[in-house]
């Protein structure tokens, strides 16, 4: 047990410290995002008259900002130069028809769950339960997409489910010791949200870091007015470094199985 603790913690901190480095070659990436919120708030206003036709053009640039914003996280991760302007207009169109495609995918039975919602009000945890566990199983979705070879959509949501299955432990714990002290209505509020749209939804990208921050600064005893300001502020470069974090632990738990990391900290500790 103390040896998997090890491990765990060695995974983290290797983690965490490529996610400083990425953060250093890709802090242009946070100005980038802050681009992408206003081009998806105008967005949302032009589509909002249109109806059924809105909803499309709002999927479309959807789509375009998750695939460019994933383009861009992947150059961080993999990359050993700093993100240029020039890679930010070439991101756009990066890995769009992967999130239409496993947007689509979802869209179906997501709609079915809202139709029974509406018809059966009584079946609201039924529909939350079937949120939660889309949001977990399909919770590294989007690495899936940029650090991976799929071939289908169908493949992406395989591909997320056998991670999962593999390393649920070490994939959710961090998400558990930052929300656990916030309290579970929390984490249920978040999972519904991102479950419709299994991380690839560019809005709950924001959301989720701002709900959390907003949370923790409450938590505090910070005033409602500074708690806002700062929320605001930090969101862009937590989303940021969090997209940054999955992304080296993903391919870090991807490249080795659990019992090889439980011998790589045994040699680690014993060269020490």
């Amino acid at each position: 047990m103390l040896s998997l603790f090890t491990s765990t913690l060695h995974l983290y901190r290797n983690a965490l410290q490529a996610t400083g480095r990425s953060l250093v070659r890709g802090w242009l990436v946070i100005l980038a995002v802050i681009v992408f919120t206003l081009l998806m708030l105008l967005a949302h206003q032009i589509a909002r008259p249109l109806g059924m036709v809105g909803g499309f053009v709002l999927g479309a640039v959807n789509a375009l900002l998750i695939g460019a914003t994933l383009s861009l996280i992947e150059q961080t991760i993999k990359g050993a130069r700093a993100i240029a302007i020039g890679d930010v207009l070439e991101s756009m169109g990066h890995y769009f028809w992967d999130v239409i495609s496993v947007g689509f995918v979802l869209w179906i039975p997501t709609m079915l769950l809202d139709t029974s919602l509406r018809a059966n009000p009584d079946s609201q945890f039924l529909v939350t339960a079937c949120l939660l566990l889309v949001f977990i199983l399909l919770n590294p979705a989007p690495e899936v997409i940029y650090l991976t070879r799929h071939d289908s959509p169908l493949d992406v949501l395989k591909r997320s489910y056998d991670f999962v299955l593999d390393n649920w432990i070490e994939w959710f714990l961090p998400m558990a010791l930052v929300l656990a002290p916030l309290g579970l209505s929390l984490f249920f509020r978040l999972s519904s949200q991102l479950g419709r749209g299994a991380g690839l939804d560019f809005m709950q990208l924001l959301i989720v870091p701002f709900t959390v921050l907003t949370a923790w600064l409450t938590d505090l005893g910070i005033s409602a007015e500074l708690t806002g300001t700062m929320a605001l502020l930090l969101t862009p470069p937590l989303m940021v470094g969090m997209l940054i974090f999955r992304g080296h632990l993903f391919a870090a738990l991807s490249a080795t199985s659990r019992r090889q990391r439980l011998y790589q900290s045994q040699f680690h500790d014993s060269a020490r």
